[in-house]
């Protein structure tokens, strides 16, 4: 079995700050955007029944980057951190170079830097020049409480290749050439609070029910068995959410579908810099 890293999403109760440090810091461009009336069938963006909106951030096409999916409810004002999500890794002296313009904080932690963005997620930043032939996202780092039995979920029910280890980390993925997912063994129970994320993958969409199957009969949990969702005038893709023994939720989704999805939206910046006028009007307006 073979599966492509594909995004991690964060909840974020403010869209005008939260753009300015995507766009102008990070230097991500907006791939796509889209609104929708009601929750999501496999919780997309939470436990909200309401209207919301997913906006897809990065550094290149879908098909091709780890990119970062936005995930905005109407009417919710804050999101609690937790413990479960410890950075993004980055390689982009540029990154560094905008901060500093900006005024944007520059934190240091273990000879690294980091910037925060609005709602308090890091984004670790590797001082070398920004590639250009490759995906600047070198990896998610998430927590852990037992590096065995994520391992034995993580590589043994849902297949992805183990490049590192050791005693307080593991570093995992589906390819050499992908971002990859570290576990870092936190010493400490996991609190998920309520701004916890979602770290996705894609794989052939014939193989979702055979991990969904695995992972049943060994007794893990399935958050939302297999579903087709449906976003208006684009592609229906088929997923499955899972959790890991930490409670971290992944998301499994049909490739095939998730590229015809995916495709970049040329005219989705000027759809999603109208929808923040709106809401930012609206908001002054109550």
């Amino acid at each position: 079995m073979t599966g492509r890293a594909l995004h991690f999403v964060f909840k974020i109760a403010e869209r005008t700050k939260t753009m300015k440090f995507y766009r102008e810091l990070l230097g991500m461009k907006v791939l796509r955007h889209e609104e929708f009336t009601q929750g999501c069938e496999a919780a997309c963006n939470g436990p909200y029944d309401n209207r919301w909106s997913k906006t897809m951030i990065g550094y290149g096409p879908e098909d091709t980057h780890f990119v970062i999916e936005l995930t905005y409810n109407y009417g919710v004002d804050d999101y609690k951190l937790g413990n479960d999500f410890l950075g993004i890794t980055l390689k982009s002296s540029k990154v560094l170079e905008n901060a500093k313009s900006l005024g944007w904080p520059i934190e240091v932690e273990d000879n690294m830097s980091y910037v925060v963005a609005p709602g308090g997620y890091k984004f670790y930043v590797i001082d070398e020049p920004q590639p250009i032939d490759k995906d600047p996202v070198v990896n998610v780092m998430l927590s852990s409480t037992n590096l065995t039995k994520s391992m034995k979920f993580w590589n043994g029910i849902l297949g992805l290749k183990i490049f590192n280890q050791n005693e307080s980390l593991i570093e995992l993925g589906f390819g050499e050439d992908q971002a990859k997912l570290k576990l870092r063994d936190i010493g400490e129970p996991i609190n998920h609070a309520t701004a916890y994320g979602r770290i996705a993958f894609s794989v052939p969409t014939s193989d979702l029910k055979s991990y969904q199957e695995n992972a049943k009969n060994n007794q893990y949990n399935i958050l939302t068995p297999f579903v087709t969702l449906d976003t208006p005038g684009k592609a229906s893709v088929s997923v499955v959410i899972f959790a890991d023994p930490d409670g971290h939720e992944i998301c499994f989704v049909g490739d095939k579908e998730f590229r015809e999805l995916s495709q970049f939206d040329a005219d989705s910046e000027k759809q999603l810099d109208k929808y923040i006028v709106k809401d930012e009007a609206r908001k002054l307006k109550n």
